[in-house]
């Protein structure tokens, strides 16, 4: 018999109910069970399925996925989806940045990194580049991609039948085929900026090799481009007038790069902003920029990423110092510098929008350090400037003005001034004369009235009867040809100065020794915003210094075509886009000078430019930011323009477009450089195991 008690037996079932006991379940519960059952049951789900889903988000990530479409509008009409033409327009280069590709580009992150090109050596210190091209490269219709097109490409660029705008960039280059997929560039001298020559989009030459240059600018395949990027043109859509509405894109399947993740881009064109602000308005297009801040302001609130690209351009007033007595005179000058709120500006005209430019080379941009001369805003440091340059306050004499003109009273400067010079022309002046005479006959034909830019564009006083003087003359006695050219019997100009073209000289020439110049200044620029009201905040800015403002706004085409290319301003109020890597020679050399030149501000230092040219040419990049910083302080003492503000580029999006990186870019087109990156769909996948 055993001491401990018998204990009843404890049974565990050995089976899960049946589907057929579980439908019995509700029978054998209580009215009050069955409520509470209920909870559970949904508890037990509710639970279950969380932790599934935590544990799928915590062990997956969130990564782009293809498709998707994306629709982008633009002010204006391509004209030339060609990269020999496109640098003119907006439109044609943003195009061109899609549907072509380039040996180099610059990635996502603003570096030059090789994009049809395999790799690429530099040899002879700088003087030769040579290029390996990928292997397997294809044009979008499927005909393979050599270094002959390559070849074709920046000969067509180079020849001056085709008249590319890109030229001037490519005067003096040797291009060399070694191979199918191997070429050289020889440069005459060393330029450690070449590279970015290099990302000029490549055409095919099976497409272009037989049209001749007169009809390049004719040919259909500026509207139905042959590239190599990432995407090709599918389809076009005209509105009744044969004005393109819109333009479709597709991914292109011989791309060699990373396949874009988006695979179909619109380019829908409107004529003007207003239209453009219309289709935003309405959720019509999905990426966009505009120029008038009050829009982008509005649209930054809606459901639109508002994205900001840095620039490596800046806005300024050059000074014409050879077309001015005014500002050849460095005082002046550097009291203008003095007489600008710069921050002020930016305010009132961009909105805050803008960042102040000390320095033409950007060094906060380009990691350099700051100016040792920094143009403050200073009233009384300017108007001590100008009582130095000679221009003395007086008050406007009322007797002189109408009882109505709101100038009597007025506190204005002028200076007075005396100069050598005569009383007349009396001598016969012809090639290869020299002296006091030939000093005032260039500067009465190098202003009004009797002169000025389509007279004498070149307007250098020198005192020696050259080509260019005896061109002239040619042009002002044909201009008055009724009283110097008709009475002899002349139908052209002669190019000397003899009897008649003497006595219309004296007529109209300012021969007196003593002179008063107002302290006016006239200021060109393009009638767009914000540039116009830029220069109506200079124009009371610089009034309060006692400076009278004259103000010209003009098309960006007569900007270019009239005034830029004959140097025919006296200020210029302007932008310059730099380069990536800090290039500061084609702005302010003085070989620059003149056109196709860019020194706008006709500056000439040898000083300087031997500074430009070390920095172009020395690989060493602590040589070159010893030598640039050295640069800016030179040039800022000599105070050759007004540098004013640099602007970053607005990019609209949708918020469901992801993937954008905003880095600086030297275009705007460059905003399309990781476009194969964007996309718009997403899904998860499994993270790695960490081992």
């Amino acid at each position: 018999m055993g001491i401990i008690p018998s204990i009843p037996k404890l049974t565990m079932p050995t089976e899960w109910p049946s589907v057929g006991q579980w439908r019995q379940i509700f029978k054998v519960l209580t009215k009050k069970e069955k409520p509470l059952f209920i909870a559970l049951l949904i508890l037990l789900f509710v639970s279950a399925f969380s932790l599934a889903v935590n544990f799928y988000l915590r062990n997956t990530t969130t990564v782009a996925a293809n498709g998707g479409s994306f629709i982008e509008g633009v002010v204006g009409h391509p004209r030339f989806i060609n990269p020999i033409y496109s640098e003119v327009s907006d439109v044609d280069r943003d195009l061109v940045q899609i549907i072509f590709a380039g040996l180099m580009k610059y990635n996502e992150e603003g570096a030059l990194t090789p994009d049809l090109a395999k790799e690429y050596k530099i040899l002879e210190n700088g003087k030769t580049f040579e290029i390996t091209l990928r292997e397997n490269l294809l044009w979008q219709d499927g005909k393979k991609l050599t270094a002959d097109d390559v070849v074709f490409t920046i000969e067509t660029i180079q020849n001056s039948d085709y008249k590319s705008p890109l030229r001037a960039s490519w005067v003096g280059i040797e291009t060399e085929k070694i191979s199918e997929s191997v070429l050289r560039f020889k440069l005459r001298n060393p330029s450690v900026v070449f590279l970015e020559n290099l990302t000029v989009k490549i055409i095919p030459l099976h497409i272009w090799e037989k049209i001749q240059p007169e009809q390049f600018p004719l040919s259909i395949y500026n509207l139905n481009p042959v590239g190599s990027g990432p995407y090709k043109l599918e389809d076009i859509k005209q509105d009744r007038s044969g004005y393109i509405k819109a333009m479709a894109l597709a991914e292109n399947e011989h791309y060699f790069g990373e396949k874009p993740k988006i695979k179909k881009l619109t380019f829908n064109f409107y004529a003007t902003e207003t239209d453009l602000v219309r289709a935003g308005r309405k959720k019509e297009i999905q990426g966009f920029s505009l120029l008038k801040i009050d829009d982008l302001k509005f649209f930054g609130e809606t459901k639109f990423t508002s994205r900001s690209f840095p620039l490596s351009r800046y806005f300024a007033v050059f000074f014409n110092i050879e077309k001015s007595d005014i500002l050849s005179n460095k005082n002046a000058r550097q009291a203008l510098n003095y007489g600008t709120d710069k921050a002020e500006i930016i305010e009132r005209t961009l909105k805050g929008y803008g960042k102040i430019v000390i320095s033409p080379v950007l060094p906060e941009s380009y990691g350099l350090k700051s100016p040792d001369i920094i143009y403050e805003f200073d009233r009384e440091k300017a108007k001590e400037a100008l009582d130095k340059a000679g221009f003395v306050e007086v008050v406007k004499d009322c007797a002189e003005t109408d009882e109505n003109d709101t100038e009597c009273g007025k506190i204005i400067r002028e200076k007075t001034i005396k100069r050598e010079t005569i009383s007349q022309f009396k001598n016969d002046l012809k090639l290869g004369s020299q002296g006091i005479e030939v000093k005032e006959l260039q500067r009465c034909l190098s202003m009004p009235p009797a002169g000025g830019p389509d007279i004498y564009p070149e307007a250098k006083i020198t005192g020696s009867f050259d080509q260019k003087t005896q061109e002239a003359v040619n042009r002002f006695q044909e201009k008055y040809a009724k009283d110097i050219l008709e009475p002899s019997g002349f139908d052209e100009g002669t190019g000397m100065v003899s009897k008649a073209t003497r006595e219309k000289l004296n007529e109209l020439c300012d021969l007196s020794a003593q002179k008063t110049i107002p302290l006016k200044i006239a200021l060109t620029t393009v009638n767009q915003s914000p540039l116009i009201e830029v220069a109506n905040a200079l124009k009371e800015q610089w009034a309060t210094i006692g400076v009278e403002l004259i103000i010209e706004a003009l098309s960006v085409q007569d900007i270019e075509k009239n005034i830029i290319k004959d140097r025919n301003y006296e200020t210029l109020l302007f932008g310059e886009v730099l380069s990536e890597t800090p290039d500061p020679l084609p702005f302010w050399h003085s070989l620059q000078k003149k056109d196709p030149g860019s020194n706008l501000s006709l500056y000439e230092n040898k000083k300087t430019d031997g500074l430009l040219e070390d920095i172009r040419q020395s690989l060493d990049l602590e040589v070159r930011t010893a030598k640039l910083e050295e640069f800016q302080n030179l040039l800022l003492e000599d105070a050759p323009a007004v540098f004013l503000y640099s602007q970053d580029y607005i990019y609209l999006t949708s918020k469901n477009i992801k993937g954008i990186t905003e880095t600086l870019i030297a275009d705007p087109s460059e905003r399309f450089s990781g476009i194969t990156d964007w996309y718009i769909k997403t899904s998860r996948r499994f993270a790695p195991r960490e081992p």
